[in-house]
C-alpha cells in the first residue's frame, strides 16, 4: 500500500451519467497530457470526452486535480520501481533498471515530467509519494556505491540530468525513433560506472540547488525537479 489515493471529493456517489462524463474526462486527458504535456489545453479535452466546458471544471475546478487523477497509476509504478529497485539483489542491476523504468513511464507521456516537477503544491497523498521516491532514490544510489559499480561522487539528484536529457530526447525524436532513447540511457549508465572514472567538474545538483531554491535564476520547473531527486 502506497498511501491514500486521490479521490473525488465526499459526497453522494455520482449518477450514472455523471460517472461516464467523468470517465470519459479523465480518458481524453491521459491522451492530451500524454502528448502535449500538463499544458494541454482544456477545452479540446472536454470536447473530445463530449461534454461541456463546464461540467469539466464541474468535475476537476482546476488542472492540478484532473491532473493527479490522470497521473495516479505511473505514479504509483514509479514508486514501485523505486522499491524494487532499493531492494535488488544485484544494486548496480536495481540503479540501471530503475532508470530505465522511468524513462520507459516518460516516454509515452510528456505529462507524467511535467507533474513531478511542478513548483504548485500537490495533494498530499502525491506529495508523499514523490517524498519516498527521493527517500528510495538515495538508498538505491548508495547500494551501488557501497558495492563499488556506481562512481562514488554520483549524487541520487543526477538522476535529474537523466530525466531532462531524455524528455529532450522524446521531443525531438519520438515520431520518428520512440526507442532510440534506450541508446542514450546505455552511453549515461555507461558513464556512472565506477570503472574508469575521472572526477566531475562541478558540485552535485542538491548543492547548486541551494541557491538556485533561494534565487529568481532558473524557471520554477527546473527548481521543484529538485525536490524529486535532490537529497535534502
Amino acid at each position: 500500500m502506497h498511501g491514500a489515493k486521490p479521490v473525488r471529493r465526499a459526497g453522494r456517489p455520482l449518477r450514472r451519467d455523471a460517472q461516464r462524463n467523468r470517465e470519459a474526462i479523465v480518458a481524453a486527458a491521459t491522451d492530451a497530457f500524454a502528448r502535449e504535456g500538463m499544458g494541454a489545453p482544456l477545452e479540446p479535452i472536454a470536447k473530445a470526452a463530449g461534454v461541456a466546458i463546464g461540467t469539466l471544471y464541474s468535475h476537476f475546478p482546476t488542472r492540478l486535480e484532473l491532473a493527479e487523477i490522470v497521473f495516479e497509476e505511473k505514479i504509483d509504478a514509479w514508486l514501485d520501481a523505486a522499491e524494487k529497485a532499493a531492494t535488488a539483489e544485484d544494486p548496480w542491476s536495481g540503479f540501471a533498471r530503475y532508470l530505465e523504468v522511468i524513462c520507459e513511464l516518460q516516454a509515452d507521456d510528456r505529462g507524467l515530467g511535467d507533474l513531478a516537477s511542478m513548483s504548485t503544491p500537490l495533494a498530499e497523498c502525491v506529495e508523499s509519494r514523490l517524498a519516498h521516491i527521493r527517500t528510495l532514490g538515495q538508498t538505491i544510489v548508495q547500494r551501488a556505491q557501497s558495492q563499488g559499480t556506481l562512481r562514488s561522487d554520483v549524487s541520487p539528484d543526477d538522476m535529474a540530468f537523466v530525466i531532462w536529457a531524455h524528455g529532450g530526447i522524446m521531443a525531438a525524436i519520438h515520431d520518428v525513433a520512440p526507442e532510440a532513447w534506450r541508446r542514450h540511457l546505455a552511453l549515461m549508465l555507461d558513464g556512472f560506472r565506477a570503472e574508469r572514472a575521472t572526477p566531475l567538474p562541478v558540485p552535485p545538483l542538491h548543492v547548486i540547488a541551494r541557491g538556485v531554491k533561494e534565487s529568481a535564476q532558473g524557471s520554477s520547473k527546473n527548481r521543484a525537479i529538485c525536490k524529486v531527486f535532490a537529497a535534502e
